[in-house]
């Protein structure tokens, strides 16, 4: 019976040892096959992790890539690029203190520069930002201690003030509302009076609004052009000026009382002379003078210094042939010597008195050029048309202002005049030297 027990014990014994064993085998499996699981979860998440990590240096070398095939641009004439937006730059506008140069861009912000930068290395400029929206234009008030802004999804105008601190820098405050919106068609142009008295905005559709400071309209102008192509106000802040499909100019004098209280919006005169519509047009700084460009591949010179009370029309000073398209702008020097003509991604400058072509800038912009300006001195052409803004000095200005002077030498009997002359002369073509010394990529 004894030994009975024992075996049955040993048996017992023995089948527990062998299902230790069975089970030990077991989780040796389990853990290896763990430790397999562990490792391939490993070298999926390291492969994962470089993946990634190789993601922002692929698109490092992408914006490299991206950033070494941007429009590149060099010429004699080039002053400066400009550029700090990251969106390409829809508009332009000088301070008419001559101290600053605003910029809007599709990058929701708007630029001041400095203008006694642009001969510098580096430019600086002060960013305001347009928040929940982007500007299409920009125009400085006639104290250029604000500028107005065209708001592309608002479909209004905005003003903002610039405020100097205490440091001397300047910020940015918007009003605290905008315009009320009151076109129906695309905006092509927006403007202040000189004067301070008025803004005007104008669309595609024939309407021109004009409007006191507060965003009460004060008229509203139908064209009759049947569409609006470009639409400005003359530097003097009497005049506001349209033309589009129809060949001629039409400006309307913006008429206030003695005390200042607004009165109307009359006719004043029409340029008329072209054959075909017109894409824009420019005055120079004391609006004696006006520039049109047309389909019919002329620019003319005008003379609008007359008195259109008397019934006096304005005459034609030159006509010149001329590359332009849709889209083209003009532009004229405040002192009336030098006209610039925009043609697609191209500007031609000519010599306003003789109509003789002076410069040709090709592929100055990778896009279209959407705003071309000179500068209240005259001393700079300005353009945009894609994320940079070109500066160029205005060579044919200053080969204009030495003729001028050569001849007035020629008749000069004083002997004081004289001596003055020469050195006026003699500082023009310097400057002239220094200018043509060398390009700036």
């Amino acid at each position: 019976m004894e030994v009975a027990a024992l075996f049955a014990l040993t048996l017992l014994l023995g089948a527990l040892v062998i299902l230790v064993a069975l089970a030990v085998g077991r989780r040796k499996e389990e853990i290896r096959e763990e430790l397999e699981q562990a490792a391939e979860f490993t070298a999926e998440g390291s492969a994962t992790k470089a993946q990634a990590s190789k993601k922002p240096k692929q698109e490092k070398q992408r914006s490299r890539k991206d950033k070494a095939s941007q429009h590149t641009f060099s010429h004699p004439l080039l002053a400066s690029s400009l550029k700090s937006h990251s969106g390409n730059v829809t508009c332009i506008d000088f301070s008419s203190n001559g101290k600053y140069l605003a910029s809007c861009a599709d990058d929701r912000t708007v630029r001041i520069w400095s203008t006694k930068d642009f001969l510098e290395r580096e430019h600086k400029c002060l960013r305001a930002n347009v928040d929940l929206d982007h500007a299409t234009l920009v125009r400085f008030s006639p104290d250029s201690r604000a500028f107005i802004t065209w708001l592309a999804n608002g479909d209004t105008i905005r003003i903002f003030k610039m405020i100097k601190k205490e440091d001397g820098t300047l910020t940015f405050k918007a009003a605290p509302e905008d315009f009320p919106q009151k076109h129906k068609a695309p905006i092509i142009n927006i403007g202040i009076a000189e004067t301070g008295k008025f803004i005007m905005s104008a669309s595609t559709d024939t309407t021109i609004h004009i409007w006191d400071l507060k965003g009460e309209i004060l008229a509203s102008i139908n064209t009759n052009q049947m569409t609006n192509s470009y639409a400005a106000v003359s530097p003097c802040g009497r005049f506001v000026a349209s033309c589009g499909f129809t060949p001629d100019v039409k400006v309307w004098e913006v008429c206030f009382g003695k005390g200042g209280e607004f009165k109307e919006v009359a006719r004043a005169f029409d340029l008329k002379g072209h054959s075909a519509g017109v894409h824009a047009f420019a005055f120079s700084n004391d609006s004696h003078r006006m520039v049109t460009v047309s389909k019919d591949g002329t620019w003319k010179l005008w003379n609008t210094n007359v008195e259109y009370k008397k019934q006096q029309d304005p005459y034609l000073l030159k006509t010149v042939s001329c590359a332009s398209s849709d889209g083209s702008r003009a532009a004229l020097s405040p002192d009336g010597r030098v006209v610039a003509i925009s043609d697609g991604c191209n500007v031609a400058m000519y010599n306003a008195t003789t109509g003789q072509l002076e410069e040709e800038l090709n592929g100055i912009h990778s896009e279209e050029i959407n705003d071309l300006r000179f500068d209240v001195n005259g001393r700079f052409l300005v353009c945009s048309g894609d994320k940079a803004i070109r500066v160029f000095h205005n060579a044919p200005g200053y080969r204009a202002a030495i003729r001028d002077m050569q001849d007035m030498l020629k008749k000069a009997q004083n002997e004081a005049m004289k001596q003055r002359l020469q050195q006026q002369i003699a500082e023009a073509q310097s400057a002239l030297e220094t200018v043509l010394a060398g390009p700036v990529d």
